[in-house]
């Protein structure tokens, strides 16, 4: 996403089916958080959701992560709606987004 696109491509947001579905990203997510990867460029972003869920649990991350994508609220508000520090929100619109850019350019089976 650029700056200056105002929404995420996400199922519900754009009505395509070809696009990752909010609770595609939101499992992923917490797959990664469960079991982070080691050997990924991306491992450390893994932990850091780890620590994310830890904190707040399975629900809290999946309300943030559905305002940011499909309600376009902004990372930081969405955590304030619901009492999550500002940076953990702003790593779980991180890590969600790029999850989300993840699954709609992975190859259509």
């Amino acid at each position: 996403m650029t700056d200056s696109e105002s929404v995420y491509d996400v199922r519900e947001r754009t009505g395509n089916p070809e696009h990752a579905s909010v609770d595609d990203v939101v499992e992923l997510v917490l797959e990664r958080a469960q079991q982070p990867r080691t050997d990924h460029q991306d491992a450390h972003l893994d932990e850091l959701i780890s620590t994310v869920v830890d904190r707040y649990g399975n629900a809290v991350v999946r309300a943030v992560i559905r305002l940011i994508l499909v309600d376009g609220v902004p990372f930081r508000t969405a955590a304030a709606d619901h009492d999550v520090a500002v940076l953990d929100g702003v790593r779980i619109g991180t890590v969600a987004a790029g999850i989300l850019n993840e699954l709609n350019t992975e190859p259509q089976a």
